[in-house]
């Protein structure tokens, strides 16, 4: 039976999500019926060929063209990943149709193409952002880029930029206008961008794992000098056979010189491998926890 405690804190973590998910809809349906429509632009993937439907047939439609497109969508996530991203999916689909029929009448955007661009890329990316950070999915296509992934082994980030260069030189093709179906991809473009930095987040985070002859020195002096916590990860070298230690960090950018200067001073002969890391979870549990207020620190379990 679950205690009263994990219970609360699950329903918690699902109201914030759903909260999450239903804020991204409504600041992605407010981005394209103030900036995109207005101007003719459209948005990649399901969101776009709605908005192609709805400039040949009525402004009208866009969330019905955006419900009928998203169905077939939902049915290969439901059979083909798991349920509960359906019901993430579904939930997002019908928050964003609805703010889009609300938004309907309301008075565009009608500046600089460049405001345009930025100012309703960036509100569509944070929206977009928001709804995939807490679980969710507006964009039918990435479900197609999984499948194809899995059987063809192209990335889904390759697969849903051909799709969307299709779809953009779809528009251009049948409205013969090229100029607002670049601007569009520009504008996909920003929301792409900023989408991204809400799911990672601002911070710049580094993996270092460390190869030394002096690895009981340098994890000292890495936890004492730095604030950094690490692992030791027990390896063998390939050629020699010989045991060694593998230190594993977690460093924020701004610190990640101080600790290579660190670490050559006490070993000159150390390797160090660097890596980008997107983000990091850590639970409640006593070994992780942070040494000081500005860094992150990781400590072996």
């Amino acid at each position: 039976m679950p205690k009263p405690c994990s219970s609360l804190r699950s329903f918690t973590h699902h109201c914030l999500a759903y909260f999450g998910i239903a804020l991204g809809s409504f600041l992605a349906a407010l981005s394209i019926e103030i900036f995109l429509v207005p101007n003719h632009l459209i948005d990649g993937g399901v969101v776009g060929i709605a908005l192609i439907l709805s400039r040949l047939y009525g402004d009208a439609y866009l969330s019905l063209f955006f419900i009928v497109i998203t169905i077939p969508f939902a049915y290969l996530a439901y059979k083909y990943i798991r349920r509960t991203f359906v019901l993430h999916m579904l939930f997002a689909a019908v928050v964003f149709a609805l703010c889009l029929h609300l938004f309907e009448g309301v008075q565009g955007f009608n500046g600089d193409s460049l405001e345009i661009i930025v100012f309703g890329g960036g509100i569509l990316g944070i929206g977009a952002g928001l709804v995939i950070r807490y679980g969710g999915c507006l964009d039918g296509t990435e479900i197609i880029a999984i499948l194809i992934n899995r059987k063809k082994g192209f990335t889904v980030g390759q697969v849903v930029l051909v799709l969307n260069i299709f779809i953009f030189g779809a528009y251009g093709l049948i409205f013969q206008d090229w100029h607002i179906a670049l601007k569009s991809f520009m504008t996909y473009f920003v929301a792409y961008k900023m989408m991204d930095l809400v799911i990672v987040g601002l911070d710049d985070l580094k993996s270092v794992m460390i190869i030394s002859s002096k690895p009981k020195q340098l994890s000292d002096a890495i936890m004492t000098e730095l604030g950094l916590g690490l692992t030791v990860m027990h390896g063998k070298g390939g050629f020699s056979g010989e045991a060694k230690d593998i230190l594993f960090v977690i460093v924020e950018r701004l610190d990640l010189s101080d600790l290579k200067e660190l670490v050559l001073n006490e070993d000159p002969s150390a390797f160090m491998a660097i890596e980008n890391l997107h983000e990091v979870v850590y639970g409640s549990h006593p070994s992780y926890k942070k040494k000081t207020k500005n860094k992150l620190a990781l400590k072996a379990p």
